[in-house]
């Protein structure tokens, strides 16, 4: 009997066990089914604003490159210059030979000096022909006058003479004067008549003779006079062709002496002593106290970057980093290519920067307010979709809403498709399912 006793307690403490085991078991099962989904991040939609940047890379390049070549078909004399050295706006760097320019510069200036003395005689031929033209016309208007006035006086003349013919003729009827007297008078009557048509003659030469001189405008002494002005008019057209020759040809004389037309660095250098120009291009000058970054731009960023967006320009290996703004967006690089260049204009002062040397910049881009989202909070690489928090009535679900990404800084994103107060989901990468009940 004493060993049975411990036995009964044990039975009893197993029982004991086995009956609080299976009563708290339905408890457990009914506390597991109950249980509460697992809490997301959320975050409310608001009204913020989000200034973003772009990054692109691009080259260096000059702000002028300046190829001089010449038309002249004169050799070298001395080239001032190599490749690398730096260059002043008017400073020569090559002179060619001139003497050919020069001789025939002075035989120019002969033939003007020729041309000007045959000028002056031209112009002097001018004003005898008018001086003559004066005396010719008066002369002649003065002999017609004289003309008309021998004849009147002749007619007069024949007039009285016929009178005292018919008076001997009467006379002689009568008696009283012989006829001697009668021929006598009849041959002054002949006379008479043979000197008015003499005066007749006279006349019609003298108004044939004003008639061809004519006047200051027509006729022979007008004609005399625009032959003489028209000889003279080429002479001077002589000297003024003259003169241009001479200007051609000082002009060339000039540009013997090559120049630089800008500060800059000379890059190419094709021409030596002695060598003729030909149609080559004999320096190459870059201007770089200023320069150009042309930056490679997708279409995208052609819409997004203005015109006087703030910059950052750096230059790999360096650590230089160079304030601008966007200078110019310029249209395809290539027909039909989707490439575009944003460019900057770089102060360049210490010539640091080289045409071709790779650069990258930093554009800032302008601020844009509206609704302010995490930008964790996409499903999706390209933005246009993200989670929600719906409640459904029983509990509170995921639900997905298509949306536009107007811009980000890499933190916070500007959406369309959101109203304000709208709880996002913060973590757009949990694999979160439409309608699935979510705790937060």
């Amino acid at each position: 009997m004493q060993h049975c006793r411990p036995l009964a307690r044990a039975s009893t403490s197993w029982l004991l066990i086995a009956l609080l085991t299976g009563c708290a078991h339905p408890a457990t099962r009914h506390h597991r089914a109950e249980a509460s989904p697992a809490p997301v991040p959320v975050a409310s939609a608001k009204l913020g604003s989000v200034q973003s940047s772009v990054m692109i890379s691009g080259v260096i390049a000059p702000f002028e490159n300046v190829a001089i070549t010449s038309a002249l078909s004169e050799p070298a004399d001395s080239v001032a210059v190599l490749q690398g050295d730096h260059v002043r706006a008017g400073q020569v760097i090559a002179v060619l030979d001139s003497a050919d320019l020069r001789a025939q510069l002075l035989q120019a200036q002969g033939t003007l000096a020729s041309n000007i003395q045959a000028a002056a005689a031209a112009d002097a031929k001018v004003s005898e022909a008018r001086y003559n033209a004066h005396l010719n016309l008066n002369t002649g208007n003065d002999g017609v006058a004289i003309a008309r006035a021998a004849l009147a006086q002749a007619q007069k003349t024949l007039q009285n003479d016929q009178l005292n013919l018919g008076r001997d003729r009467s006379l002689l009827a009568q008696g009283y004067v012989p006829q001697q007297t009668l021929d006598q008078q009849q041959t002054v009557v002949s006379n008479d008549a043979a000197a008015v048509r003499s005066a007749q003659a006279s006349l019609l030469t003298a108004q044939t003779n004003s008639l061809v001189n004519g006047t200051n405008t027509q006729g022979l002494q007008a004609t005399t006079i625009a032959d003489a002005a028209a000889s003279a008019s080429a002479a001077h057209a002589a000297i003024d062709i003259a003169r241009g020759q001479i200007a051609q040809y000082q002009v060339a004389i000039d540009k013997t002496t090559i120049t630089s037309p800008v500060d800059g660095i000379i890059v190419n250098r094709n021409l030596n002593p002695g060598e003729y120009p030909g149609a080559r291009t004999l320096f190459t000058i870059q201007m770089l106290d200023r320069v150009y970054a042309n930056l490679n731009a997708s279409s995208a960023d052609t819409f997004a970057i203005p015109v006087g967006a703030p910059l950052k320009l750096a230059v790999s290996g360096t650590g230089r980093v160079y304030q601008s703004t966007v200078s110019s967006v310029l249209g395809q690089v290539a027909p039909g290519s989707t490439n575009f260049t944003v460019q900057t204009i770089i102060a360049n002062p210490d010539q640091h920067l080289q045409a071709g040397l790779p650069v990258s910049a930093t554009i800032s881009l302008p601020k844009v307010t509206g609704i302010l989202v995490p930008t964790t909070a996409f499903l999706d690489d390209s933005h246009t979709t993200l989670m929600t928090v719906e409640d459904d009535g029983d509990s509170d679900v995921a639900h997905q809403v298509p949306v536009r990404e107007l811009t980000s800084d890499g933190t916070h994103s500007i959406v369309t498709g959101l109203t304000v107060g709208t709880k996002v989901i913060s973590n757009g990468q949990l694999g979160l399912t439409e309608g699935q009940s979510i705790a937060n």
